[in-house]
This record gives C-alpha cells, structure tokens and sequence, in this order.
C-alpha cells in the first residue's frame, strides 16, 4: 500500500531527524508507532465526545421530535461515538504496524470493541423504542418488553459468535452448524426464554395481560397492578405494594382473573348476601301491612299485591282469615321487595346492567338475601363506600320487617 509506505518513511524520517535510528520492523519503531496510534485515537475520542456533548446535544434540544431526546438521554449517540477510536486504531495499525502478531491483535480488538460498541448502542436505540412505545397509548393494547428482550439476546448472541469466530479464525456459519450438537443444553439453558417468548406472542397476539392491568394469580401472591411483562417475567405490584414475579409463560399455563374487563365496563360489581335469621321470617299481620304501606319505595308494591291475593281469594273462593289456604305476604318476601326498589332508585347504582335481589337456598347460617348490581363509581376506595352504605342501611331497617341477621355467636337469650 502506498499510503502504508508513505505514512511509515514520515515516521522513520521523524525519528531520524530525533536521532533515532529505527527500522520499520524494529520493536524502537513498532513501540512509537503503537504509541502514537493510541494517542491519535484519544485525540480522535476526545474530540468526537466534544462534538457529541455540545453541538449535538444543542440539535437535540432544538428538535421538536422527542424521539432524538430519548436516544440522547440513553446514551446512544455517547455509545456510537465509542466506534471512531476504534476504527481510527483499525486503519493506523495497517499503515503503521509491521509485525504479524501485534497488528492480528490491535485489528482484533479494535474489531471486537466495535462490535461491543455497536451491541450497547442498538440496546440504547431498543430501550428508546420501548420507552416510546410505553408511553403511547398502544401501550395499553399490547406489550412489547418481552419483543425487546428477545431483541436485545438476538444482538448479544449474533455477537459473541462474531467476537469467537474472530478470535478463534474460524466462520461464524461453522460454529452455528456446530450449535447442532449442543441444541438440547441450550434449549434446557434458554427454557425460561424460549417459553417466555411464544407466552409473550399469544399474550400479545390475544391481549391476555397489559401493562396497568389489575390481575389475580393467588398461588404466586400475585394481586395487584401488572408493572411490566417481560421475556421471562411479568412484574406485579400488589396492593401493599409488594412486587410479586411470575414466571411469563404461567400466565398462558396457569389460571388469572384479569380484572381489565371490569375497569372497561360501566360499572363494577356488588355481590354480597344478608342473612336472615330463620326463626324471624313470618306472615304480615294487618298492623305490619298498614306499616309497610307507609314506606315510599314498597307502597305500590304492598297495594298491588294486596289487590292481587283479594282477586286470588276472590276467584278461588277462600277466605282471608283461612291461614292455611289463603295466600298472604312474608315479611322476608316484602324486605326482598323493598331492597329492589332501593337499588332501583339509588343513584350510585347503574341500572343499565344486571340489578336483582335473588333468595338463596336455606342453609346453617340461615336465608340469604343475595344483592346483585353494578355500581356506577369503579373507583375501588368509592366501591366499596357505596357498597357498605348499602348493606348499613339494610342492616339498620331490618327490625323494620320484624326481621332478624343470623350470626353465630347472639347476645338474644
């Protein structure tokens, strides 16, 4: 090369006239060759980090775009700068560098640092992506951290197999041929991942789990907002605000409530049961009717059924009086009756959606009187004040109804 001939007969003229006498092939010339080598690429490095901290660190400022800020702020442009030294040190060594040993080997790690350069920065352009993508509403549609993950392994591995094959001499395509051998110990080193990945494209693919998601698994102690879904983990934050990981593919394998439906709908629900103490459930004698007549939301209701069993009494020709073949009203039926109308006109209950007070079947704690609504407010603080002002209230007017709660232990003799 003449450009080698031309750099080396400077450098031996510069030495000669130092009173230095050295041949191109000298360890005297090869030692002040490497040095000022090194020395060229700091200058270079020094430089190059001036124009990345100051006049290009201005553009990005400038820029409206904030995809350049986020680069900027990871460290990618610092991280590129890293490759200049080394291809400045990969050029000089063959102008300057006569001797085979140590030119294979600056060559070789200048090779090596570049590729070492080139891994961390594309890791600082895919956390950028990810950042950007996290903060878009796309985000809530469909993770992409475990994609990123698998990005950034795919980047490491294609690496370290150029980094061996470089210092072994031998082709990169003659050690992934050789991967053959070796595939059982990598598919039982990379599970996790490998299972990770395909958990992450069905949980993708069919919005299985989102990032912000309140999500039960309780055999992980997992119950709380989902924090990231990951290549080989998801990250749970629990509502004590401890951090609870599973395993990716458990959230295809094993079962999870996802409470995302219920943070999309128009309410969230309220299932709870009253119980009634059995020995308190009775026929409604004319005082209690007369009383219950009284009550706004269950005055209809007492009118029209009274009417109902005069026509029934009327048509099957019994008599009122007859307490064993006229039908007459419960004090527990009427309660029913009453708990409906008061969710019906509650205006924190949403009445577009399912709203029924069901009995339930007998059992040792007594009758229950199950409420099944939809509150308006999901706010889970606000759900479950509604919620218990609901059931204080009921609680409340059940000596009302002659009624009595069963509980276990009673202080009634």
């Amino acid at each position: 090369m003449q450009e080698s001939h031309n750099l080396t007969d400077l450098l031996l003229s510069l030495l000669q006239q130092m009173g230095i006498q050295a041949t191109p092939n000298s360890w005297v010339f090869q030692g002040i060759a490497l040095s000022g080598i090194v020395l060229v690429a700091l200058i270079c490095n020094w430089v190059t980090k001036s124009i990345l901290h100051s006049r290009l660190r201005k553009l990005v400022l400038r820029s409206k775009n904030q995809f350049d800020d986020e680069l900027h702020q990871h460290g990618f442009f610092e991280r590129i700068g890293h490759i200049v030294p080394a291809v400045v040190i990969y050029l000089l060594s063959q102008l300057l560098i006569e001797n085979p040993a140590l030119l294979g080997f600056l060559q070789k790690t200048a090779i090596i640092y570049v590729l070492l350069a080139t891994v961390t920065a594309l890791s600082a352009l895919l956390n950028t992506i990810e950042d950007t993508y996290n903060a878009s509403n796309l985000a809530k549609k469909a993770p992409i951290t475990g994609f990123i993950q698998v990005a950034k392994l795919f980047v490491v591995i294609i690496a370290g197999l150029l980094i061996i094959s470089l210092l072994i001499d031998k082709s990169p395509l003659l050690l992934l041929s050789g991967l053959g051998a070796v595939t059982a110990i990598v598919l039982l080193l990379f599970r996790d991942t490998i299972l990770g990945f395909v958990a992450g494209i069905q949980i993708a693919a069919n919005r299985m789990v989102n990032t912000g998601d309140w999500i039960e698994m309780p055999k992980y102690g997992a119950n709380g907002d989902v924090l990231q879904v990951g290549l080989t983990t998801v990250k749970v934050q629990n509502f004590d605000k401890t951090i609870s990981t599973i395993p990716t593919y458990a959230l295809i394998s094993e079962p999870v409530k996802n409470w995302r439906g219920m943070s999309e709908s128009n309410g969230r629900r309220i299932k709870r049961s009253l119980f009634i103490d059995i020995q308190s459930i009775r026929f409604c004698d004319q005082d209690m009717l007369n009383d219950f007549s009284k009550i706004r939301y269950i005055k209809r209701y007492i009118q029209t059924k009274l009417e109902q069993l005069q026509a029934f009494h009327n048509e099957q020709h019994i008599d009122a009086t007859d307490l064993i073949n006229s039908r007459r009203l419960t004090n527990i039926g009427t309660m029913r009756a009453y708990m409906q109308a008061y969710l019906e006109n509650h205006p924190d209950i949403n009445q577009n959606m399912t709203l029924m007070v069901r009995q339930n079947p007998p059992s040792e704690l007594g009758v229950a009187l199950e409420v099944y609504c939809f509150s308006q407010d999901k706010n889970w603080v606000n759900y479950e004040g509604i919620q218990s002002d609901i059931f204080d209230h009921f609680l409340a007017i059940l000596p009302a109804f002659k009624l009595r709660a069963y509980q276990r232990i009673s202080d009634k003799p």
